[in-house]
């Protein structure tokens, strides 16, 4: 049994969280990993996207029993009461991963209240949704109405200098997110073997924990960032290759077909995004390399500010030739631990797999020194 400061902090049996991946759902996983020990956490920033990319809104409405055609706070609270339900008899628990950008603000703000209600109206879930996670955004000004509702707030962040910003507006969970990890990345990319450990020394102390997301996949990685100082992991692609991940059939395939050297970065959404090597990712970085060099360069740029929007048009329709299984046009997003997944299994087995390889790798280690 792997017990570190997170297990005590938030009441989980395995010092690991699943990782939110918005926007795409994730409801069904939440529950399979809550209920296996873990932190489960729900994507949220799928309901921002019912106009725009229809195919990933509704999958997240489906898959949490919700209704279609609701506001996005009504979606969110049916998403939250449905998860509790499924978790509380095994003692899961679980929270939304909100994003907090500036221009996001508004709607982070209806997420956040929304969570605050549904505990206020039923007071068990405070035993369940105990846990508040924040991403892609400045934690300033956020802690007030989080921690003032009786949140545990984890925050993800890129560097020490981001890390020690959560450090002063009273985040209690800081995750180091390695350059390593899928999706959205980082402008600068500063990798986990560095960027753990240098945080932990910038802010970890009795009130503030660093949990190391980025490229961890199984027992030995854990192992390893426990080693670099870190409380505990985040987890997403091998979570995302599993029976109950709800992403798409070709989706969770392609991450077990990943070989070698199978993932690329180029542009995303709202920055940097690593991919699943295939001609359709290929191409996209070669345009990415010509329209937001930036990408390449640690110079950050926007959607908002570009002329030629055919990057975010190429996107969108990539992702919904995923949701339709169409491979040639279809990109998929992933870690770099990608070529390391080889099965997909259920998430219980697999966290129990983890965690067992990860306490006999401790175990071992001294094995390793020549006396």
């Amino acid at each position: 049994m792997l017990k570190t400061r997170l297990t005590e902090l938030i009441g989980i049996k395995h010092p690991i969280i699943q990782a939110g991946m918005g926007p795409f759902s994730n409801n069904n996983l939440c529950v399979a990993a809550a209920n296996a020990g873990c932190l489960g956490l729900l994507s949220t920033s799928g309901l921002f996207n019912k106009d725009d990319q229809p195919w990933v809104y509704n999958a997240f409405c489906d898959t949490g029993e919700a209704n279609r055609d609701d506001d996005m706070a009504t979606v969110l609270d049916t998403v939250l009461k449905r998860t509790h339900r499924l978790v509380k008899n095994k003692g899961g628990i679980f929270g939304p991963n909100v994003m907090v950008s500036a221009e996001l603000k508004e709607k982070a703000n209806v997420m956040i209240e929304t969570a605050i209600r549904a505990r206020e109206e039923n007071p068990e879930m405070k035993k369940t949704l105990k846990v508040m996670y924040t991403s892609a955004g400045d934690p300033m000004g956020w802690g007030e109405k989080i921690k003032g509702a009786g949140f545990i707030w984890i925050h993800i962040i890129p560097s020490v200098r981001a890390a020690m910003r959560c450090k002063k507006a009273g985040v209690d969970v800081i995750v180091a997110s390695g350059h390593e990890g899928g999706f959205h990345t980082h402008w600068e990319p500063l990798h986990s073997m560095v960027l753990f450990p240098a945080v932990v020394e910038a802010v970890a102390d009795e009130k503030t924990l660093v949990v190391g997301g980025g490229g961890i996949s199984d027992g030995k990685t854990v192992a390893a960032s426990l080693a670099l100082g870190c409380d505990g992991v985040l987890i997403g692609t091998r979570f995302l290759a599993t029976q109950e991940s709800d992403f798409p059939p070709l989706w969770k395939q392609s991450v077990v077909d990943a070989q070698d050297r199978g993932t690329l970065v180029a542009r995303g959404y709202v920055g940097p995004a690593r991919w699943l090597r295939n001609p359709r990712s290929e191409e996209h970085a070669v345009n990415t390399l010509k329209k937001s060099p930036g990408v390449f360069l640690g110079t950050p740029d926007s959607y908002t500010t570009m002329e030629d929007m055919s990057l975010i048009d190429y996107e969108n329709e990539s992702i919904k030739a995923v949701f339709e299984g169409d491979k040639e046009k279809a990109m998929m997003a992933a870690g770099e631990c990608a070529q390391r997944i080889n099965d997909m299994p259920k998430v219980e087995d697999l966290v129990r797999k983890i965690v067992k390889d990860a306490e006999e790798t401790l175990t071992n280690l001294p094995k390793k020194f020549v006396k």
